[in-house]
């Protein structure tokens, strides 16, 4: 590829020139009597430009930091919380009760004394037959009456006087003491950094393109009359190219995880393996017998309302009844009654604590990327930035070249460093020599000693 691109530049150029040389008139234009001109040729002009070239290419590196651990006091448990039960009695109160041991009763008796007889109930339906109001009578009225006494009984009642309860009773709970394994300081995740890898390759790099240059030829029959003598020939210089070391990344930094376990402390402590119970027992309830008298079988009555006008057909019996009214009779007892249950209630044992020291992790490891630039090298190369042209340039003769204009000609090549020899107004070899050198190093036309040449070297006509 490289060759088939530097056939078609050196084509080109040689394309160029040949237009250029075909535009050429073939005498110069306005030249004046006198005056010498020479066909020159005015090189390719090359400038130097710089350039980076990279010889490492860009990476990272790996910086780990490693996990941040601080030591903290834990606190282990080693007897849990348990509740315990603790039996509360029932609580009791004293309270006097009033027990009727005979009821309140009306009786109708033959009259309203105290110890008056009973009537009948007989009489009672016999009065009631006769239109007396038996229900509605009113205590302390009067009636004339027969009665039959009232029955009673005497019955046993087994009073409560203190109530059936519980009794709690607790079981403490059991323990036993047991090894616990407790990790003081957790796993932990290590990174380790890998460095980057590299390898060194070596690259050409062109500093000078290929490029073709003309330089002035001789002919064999230029002495021939006719013969011009302008020869020049297309010479070809090779490219130039600098090998070069750079680092290729082969493979990039990492980092890789090591594990590092955790770490343990086996401690001693107490496991329940069975829980508070609570036991109730019954309290039987606390009874007495009591003696009470009760109505058996009520009197009856028959009777008229004492002072009551009744017409002349009524008569009186003889008897009178009147409704007495006997209060009832009431015992005071004093018995315990529940006035709060037995229970129970609940206390919290709290747990028991050991302290003991862990590694807490509080920043785990982590890694930075901190880049690497890549690394360029500054490679100065000559670029074209002008092709070669043939020109008709004004230049000194032997019609207007004297020993002098060439003795200035020597010294002034001598001052700039190119060595024309010896300062004697003769236009020799190595005085062209020297001239075509400056000429080449200045970028001006050669093939003659050019009014532009002088003018470079301080030389004034």
């Amino acid at each position: 590829m490289v060759v088939k691109i530097s056939t078609i530049v050196v084509a080109l150029i040689m394309m160029a020139s040949v237009v250029q040389a075909a535009d050429l008139s073939p005498v110069p234009e306005n030249a004046k009597p006198g005056e010498c001109y020479a066909k020159v040729l005015l090189p390719p002009k090359y400038e130097k430009r710089t350039e980076k070239v990279l010889i490492k290419e860009p990476s990272e590196k790996i910086k780990v930091i490693p996990p941040k651990l601080e030591w903290v006091e834990e606190k282990i448990e080693v007897k849990p919380e348990v509740k315990e039960i603790v039996p509360v009695p029932p609580k009791y109160k004293k309270v006097t009760e009033t027990i009727t041991v005979k009821e309140a009763e009306k009786k109708w008796a033959t009259s309203l004394r105290k110890n008056a007889p009973p009537v009948s109930p007989e009489i009672l339906n016999a009065a009631k037959a006769g239109g007396v109001d038996i229900e509605g009578t009113q205590p302390n009225t009067c009636y004339r009456e027969y009665y039959t006494p009232a029955k009673y009984k005497t019955v046993s009642e087994e009073v409560v006087v203190k109530e059936e309860s519980e009794k709690i009773e607790v079981i403490p709970p059991k323990f036993e003491w047991v090894e616990k394994k407790v990790m003081v300081r957790p796993p932990i995740k290590k990174l380790v950094p890998v460095p980057a890898k590299y390898e060194i390759v070596e690259e050409k790099v062109l500093v000078e393109p290929e490029k073709t240059v003309w330089k002035k030829g001789t002919n064999p029959a230029q002495k021939i009359v006719g013969a011009t003598g302008d020869i020049m020939c297309l010479v070809k210089i090779p490219a130039k190219y600098k090998i070069i070391k750079k680092k290729v990344l082969k493979s990039p930094a990492t980092t890789k995880v090591v594990e590092i376990p955790a770490e343990y402390k086996t401690i001693k402590i107490k496991k329940l393996v069975q829980p508070a119970q609570v036991k109730k027992v019954k309290i039987p309830a606390v009874r007495k017998q009591i003696q009470k008298t009760v109505l058996e079988a009520p009197p009856s009555f028959v009777w008229r309302k004492a002072g009551e006008s009744l017409s002349k057909e009524f008569a009186f019996t003889g008897h009178q009844i009147c409704l007495v009214e006997i209060p009832a009779k009431t015992v005071k007892i004093t018995k315990m009654v529940i006035e709060q249950p037995a229970t129970t209630k609940e206390v919290i044992v709290p747990a028991e604590f050991k302290t003991i020291k862990v590694a807490k992790v509080v920043e785990p490891a982590k890694e930075i990327k901190i880049p690497i630039p890549a690394q360029y090298i500054t490679v100065t190369k000559m670029v074209k930035v002008s092709e070669p042209t043939m020109k008709w340039q004004r230049i000194l003769c032997k019609t207007n070249m004297s020993p002098d204009i060439v003795a200035a000609l020597q010294e002034a090549l001598n001052k700039q460093g190119y060595n024309a020899g010896k300062v004697d107004g003769k236009l020799g070899r190595q005085t062209l020599a020297a001239l075509e050198r400056f000429q080449k190093d200045k970028g001006l036309a050669t093939g003659g000693i050019t009014y532009e040449t002088l003018k470079a070297l301080g030389i004034n006509i």
